[in-house]
């Protein structure tokens, strides 16, 4: 830390600056500086024990429970530093687990998430993080409030509701969709003036067909994971006008033929049309430049018509728009592993939409770090705005790790 320290002062001087108070520009610095720090658990107590002069756990613990300073605005500031510094070419939206013994934590309940991979109790937070294959970053958070805490849900849980004043839960916070939680996200970050050149996601929001269409209104191309149980037609149906009876309204046009799943469309593609495709660097050892072994797979790449009522409902006219429907089949699977969709344009060469649709393995590479050396899970207190302003501080904590790894190899991937 000490051959560090210089660069960190200033970093955290350009995160608080625009605090008033010069307590909390301190003790945010302090903060940041525990969770660099090493030492198993990142809570406040054990944090304070490793920060010498700056190791006031009283003073530690209200800065980030209770002091009134607001998170956005030194998200907005690592936004600004890490889009600088890394050139993002997408935003990743996910979501993560932060498992929990009892229910006095604000948002927490019985859940699924993929940090266990089964339904348990947990709070689950949404982010946003800006990357690149060799870099990324988050920056941005919302805790996800279940139906269960919402007191306007027919779900509702009264001793749950209870709690909401406990937690310091703002009354106008309702249950929303994780989805939605995404797209508010995303408009908040463009109003810091960051451009969003592609919004990457996996199939918990790329099945959302709402998520998708508020992406299009916003004019922002993606490429999403999504289930194989989808419909589309082939590219090159046309819709047709049924015969009309003469009695009554005119029919609808409407497509003639049935709609098919992702994974029918895909498999009467037939192996054939699979093309193999290596996007970046893995973590194996291998004889290249780089002593890693390249990621490889197969995929077949279709231009379809996704249908859906969902899709039918957003539609202007009865033609549906065309898109990319990209799906993994390994040589040794009998049938195809993954799907995603895509309105990137139809000339995309197959190389470059296959890695830009993997570029989500960056998200789970920050979730990793900042779980397992800054402590994203360690918070212990269980309000509201503690959970939203220990995840940012820890994210500042990531982004500064981040700095200095460019600072030092530019181009270097970070392996997982």
């Amino acid at each position: 830390m000490a051959g560090v320290r210089e660069d960190l002062e200033a970093f955290a001087a350009e995160l608080f600056d625009g605090f008033f108070r010069a307590d909390q520009r301190r003790w945010g610095q302090a903060y940041v500086r525990g969770l660099l720090l090493d030492g198993r658990r990142k809570s406040v107590e054990p944090m304070a024990a490793r920060l010498g002069e700056d190791g006031n756990r009283q003073a530690l613990a209200h800065f980030v429970t209770t002091s009134p300073w607001n998170p956005a605005h030194v998200r907005a500031r690592t936004a600004w530093r890490m889009r600088e510094a890394i050139g993002p070419e997408a935003l990743i939206v996910d979501d993560t687990g932060f498992l929990k013994d009892g229910d006095a934590s604000a948002c927490v309940s019985r859940q699924y998430t993929g940090t266990a991979g089964k339904v348990t109790k947990c709070q689950v937070g949404v982010s946003l993080h800006l990357a690149r294959d060799h870099a990324s970053a988050a920056v941005n958070w919302r805790l996800f409030l279940p139906a269960s805490w919402d007191p306007a849900s027919p779900e509702a849980d009264p001793g749950k509701v209870a709690r909401r004043s406990r937690c310091g839960i703002p009354a106008g916070v309702g249950h929303v969709e994780k989805w939605q939680l995404a797209l508010d996200m995303i408009d908040e970050t463009r109003s810091w003036g960051i451009d969003i050149p592609l919004v990457v996601a996996d199939a918990g929001y790329g099945d959302a067909a709402a998520f998708r269409h508020g992406l299009e209104e916003r004019n922002l191309p993606y490429a999403v994971g999504i289930s194989s149980r989808h419909t589309a037609h082939p590219a090159d149906a046309r819709p047709a006008q049924p015969a009309y009876a003469g009695t009554g309204r005119p029919p609808a046009m409407q497509y003639p033929e049935p709609t098919q799943t992702m994974k029918e469309l895909v498999i009467a593609a037939g192996r054939a049309a699979a093309r193999p495709v290596s996007w970046r660097e893995g973590s194996r050892p291998g004889k290249g430049i780089s002593a890693f072994k390249r990621m490889y797979s197969r995929f077949v790449a279709l231009r379809v018509r996704p249908a859906g009522r969902g899709v039918r409902k957003t539609s202007d006219g009865p033609e549906l728009p065309e898109r990319w429907l990209l799906a993994e089949w390994p040589a040794t699977e009998p049938e195809p592993v993954q799907f995603w969709l895509s309105d990137l344009p139809s000339g995309m060469p197959l190389a470059t939409l296959v890695r830009l649709a993997k570029l989500r393995w960056r998200i789970e590479h920050d979730y990793r770090e900042m779980k397992q050396a800054l402590g994203l899970a360690h918070f212990e207190g269980r309000t509201w705005s503690g959970w939203h302003h220990h995840v940012t501080l820890v994210s500042a904590a990531h982004a500064f790790c981040t700095l200095q790894r460019l600072a030092h190899h530019p181009k270097a991937a970070v392996q997982v």
